[in-house]
């Protein structure tokens, strides 16, 4: 049985273990041939990121093993949050780990924060249309495509869709 899965908010200690993990993630998977991807360095300034949103890590035994980013709609980093919707972004698992719960407890933990939020009614976020893990992922944890609000990444074919998980209304 694996050790309990914690998830907190990063710290300035954890961005490197982050970049290595995005950029683990995102190159074993496909998405990006290389670690010089531009957008892919973009997404490795961790302290960048962490300027415009929350950035979470998934811990376990110690040692972060996956984070996602919390961007609040209109901030540095939101690409596509409405007013009322927290951003879920750049949710990354190390590949040597995948599939053993951390990606649902940070989706959860970001689900989490969006509920204790005032006048955010929903979760949204992006995610490529062939990337069919992460697909699966925001199905199974209660999140329903938003095809109208799907996009292309500027200058390119390629497509992103969109989700939404409504949050209950107290």
């Amino acid at each position: 049985m694996l050790s309990p899965i914690t998830v907190r908010p990063a710290l300035p200690e954890d961005y490197d273990a982050v970049a290595r993990i995005t950029q683990d993630s995102y190159v074993t998977a496909g998405y990006y041939g290389d670690a010089d991807h531009p957008y892919l360095q973009k997404l490795q300034d961790v302290a960048g990121r962490a300027e415009h949103a929350e950035i979470l890590v998934a811990e376990r035994n110690g040692e972060v093993i996956g984070s996602v980013t919390a961007a609040p709609a209109g901030g540095g980093f939101s690409d596509i949050g409405l007013d009322d919707e927290l951003e879920l972004r750049t949710l990354v698992v190390d590949p040597a780990v995948q599939r053993s719960g951390a990606g649902r407890a940070l989706v959860q933990a970001v689900v989490d924060q969006a509920k204790a939020m005032d006048g955010i009614n929903a979760v949204s976020l992006t995610t490529g249309a062939t990337w069919e893990s992460a697909n699966a992922l925001y199905a199974r944890t209660g999140f329903d495509r938003a095809p109208h609000r799907d996009w292309f990444v500027p200058g390119t074919d390629i497509k992103l869709f969109v989700y939404r998980l409504d949050l209950p209304q107290s």
